[in-house]
């Protein structure tokens, strides 16, 4: 099988030991279900992983459920998976099956009556195919089911909010449409600025919980001692700040999506008790006693290499392996030039630009030029780019000598100043704070003052913008338009 660096056109799954996938690349140190399904220009196939329940015996006799939940649970309450309404005998939470990286986990859940695998009473145990699972008078049959799914390149160009004809995004179209009717969590990895929190909204959207809502956090812009409560919610008093109750990320997103944004960045003392939420499906605030259950689908994205990320211990594995059922790799905008003039076309299109700046178009000079140029910050500096040449560009054309400096190529790299008199600490330190000092007053200017204009286009949360300004004294108030 080809590795990732042979072949960028590719979809990662975790879909398990038993389907006979090499892994790709092999990690030194033992990474659990992290594979490889590589898709050519042309098709591909990906295996997908479901279980069928039926009942057989009881007062519920004929019942089946097939799904592709990582988690099932079988009761009498109608929020469960397979619900037993006419078992009195079943209790309102009986069991739940768990896909775990051994196979199929039973787990009683404190059940009335217990829960009986094959005629023996059990808490915890592994399930074979055809076993047969006693709940109350209801017995089912449990059938665990492969079923290959072909992923056919994308012909529309466009979905949701991203455009592409280049065969990598196609690709990526594809994959979407197939996957995101499955309610599973899927890992979204590309650098910066490749568009994963729209692969995010796009996979909403497409699925059965399009009604409900997404939520989404950014883990690498909020402050760590507060990184926490964004994720569960706090109690009032729990902390110097907590003025009131506040429900958390998966809270608010109960009965829909959670799209968790670089999720490499969260604290290695988090990320256990992120795992027993997804785990068991529940909740509690910070400074909070009440259990809260919540019902969302989890969709993750990181610039980092999470498999590196868990060999070098940074990562938890277990945490990993609950996460990454599908990884989806997003190509650099470098590896899909033929795209750059369509994104320039849908950007220019915009009406909320046109209503500032007018129709604009870019000379064939100018578009040979962004089309040549690496974007290491990808769509996302290709739309920044653009929203500057259209504010400060006059007339309707927009040539080669409107572009910045960069992408002309008439600025050269030039080594980071430092002071190599000071000790490592105080240098790092001192050049940080003159990086954020230029970057945050460049992005006011270019916002024109607009905090949350700026907290967009940075990618930062709006309180860590707050927060620089405050930190260097600046005022956004000076870079908004005069008159």
């Amino acid at each position: 099988m080809a590795s990732p660096r042979d072949n960028p056109d590719e979809v990662l799954t975790s879909p398990g030991e038993e389907l006979g996938f090499e892994p790709a690349d092999p990690p030194e140190a033992p990474v659990t279900a992290a594979y490889t399904l590589t898709l050519d220009r042309f098709s591909g196939t990906l295996k997908v992983r479901k279980v069928k329940l039926v009942v057989t015996n009881g007062p519920d006799a004929g019942h089946v459920l097939l799904t592709d939940r990582e988690r099932i649970r079988v009761g009498v309450a109608s929020s469960n998976d397979l619900v037993l309404p006419e078992d009195r005998t079943a209790s309102r939470h009986h069991f739940e099956l768990q896909y775990t990286e051994r196979g199929y986990l039973l787990v009683d859940l404190n059940s009335t009556n217990g829960t009986w695998l094959d005629g023996r009473q059990v808490e915890r145990a592994y399930l074979q195919p055809g076993c047969r699972i006693q709940a109350g008078q209801t017995t089912v049959l449990f059938s665990p089911l492969d079923e290959e799914v072909r992923i056919e390149p994308d012909q529309a160009g466009q979905l949701g909010r991203m455009v592409g004809q280049s065969p990598p995004m196609r690709q990526v179209f594809g994959l979407l449409k197939k996957i995101a009717p499955m309610d599973v969590s899927v890992i979204v990895q590309g650098e910066t600025g490749t568009g994963k929190e729209l692969v995010a909204r796009a996979i909403h959207e497409l699925s059965p919980r399009r009604d409900g809502p997404l939520v989404v956090l950014d883990c690498g812009a909020i402050p760590p001692n507060l990184i926490e409560s964004e994720l569960f919610g706090h109690e009032k008093g729990s902390f110097t700040g907590a003025v009131a109750a506040r429900p958390g990320a998966f809270e608010r997103a109960h009965g829909g999506t959670i799209f968790l944004d670089e999720l490499g960045e969260l604290r290695l003392d988090l990320q256990p008790r992120l795992l027993r939420v997804l785990e068991n499906r529940e909740v509690r605030r910070v400074g909070g006693n009440e259990v809260l259950e919540v019902d969302v689908r989890v969709v993750a994205a990181t610039h980092r290499n999470l498999v590196k990320e868990v060999q070098a211990g940074n990562f938890r594995e277990d945490l990993y392996f609950r996460l990454s059922v599908i990884t989806v790799q997003m190509p650099p905008l470098r590896e899909r030039r033929e795209d750059v003039p369509l994104l320039l076309r849908k950007a220019l299109e915009d009406p909320e630009l046109q209503a500032r700046a007018g129709k604009k178009r870019f000379t064939p000079a100018a578009l040979s030029r962004l089309a040549a140029y690496a974007w290491p910050g990808n769509v996302r500096e290709l739309m920044n780019v653009v929203a500057h040449v259209t504010t400060f560009a006059e007339g309707e054309d927009i040539d080669l000598h409107h572009l910045p400096a960069r992408v002309q190529g008439t600025v050269k790299e030039s080594p980071v100043p430092f002071n190599e008199h000071l000790t490592f600490k105080d240098a790092k330190e001192q050049l940080l704070s003159h990086f954020e000092r230029e970057y945050v007053g460049q992005l006011l200017q270019r916002c024109e003052g607009n905090i949350s204009r700026a907290a967009r286009e940075s990618g930062l949360h709006r309180k860590s913008i707050e927060r620089l300004v405050k930190k260097y004294q600046l005022d956004p108030r000076a870079s908004r338009p005069k008159g």
